[in-house]
């Protein structure tokens, strides 16, 4: 049975992929520090930018999800999926992720930090 409403259902799933997006962030900035390219500055203020973004928005979202009540914690992993249990009003739901999904998920919101910088930018 579902327990979640849709709008807390976005803004806890929202949050989940953000901080995935983020950790991808850190560690693409990792690899640019370490790696050999000529001119890395571009790059890493671009990361350093999104990541501002990201964590700003997280930080707003994170503020709903306290207010809401709601909580989202990793229960399990395998090869091919990974679940999430959904904590809300005393109830939990859990939510099981086909792991080419999340990456999809992650990956179109690393590009609508790239899109927003760069509108900033502007």
């Amino acid at each position: 049975m579902r327990h979640l409403k849709q709008e807390e259902l976005e803004i806890a799933s929202h949050h989940l992929f953000l901080t995935m997006a983020i950790a991808v962030i850190r560690q693409d900035r990792k690899h640019f520090e370490r790696g050999s390219f000529k001119i890395k500055e571009p790059y890493m203020e671009l990361l350093n930018k999104m990541e501002l973004k990201a964590r700003k928005e997280r930080q707003k979202l994170k503020a709903q999800m306290d207010h809401q009540h709601l909580q989202v914690i990793e229960s399990g992993r395998n090869d091919s999926f990974t679940s999430f249990l959904f904590l809300a009003h005393g109830y939990e739901e859990k939510r099981n992720y086909f792991n080419p999904a999340i990456r999809k998920r992650v990956e179109s919101i690393l590009f609508k930090l790239m899109e927003d910088v760069h509108k900033l930018a502007e």
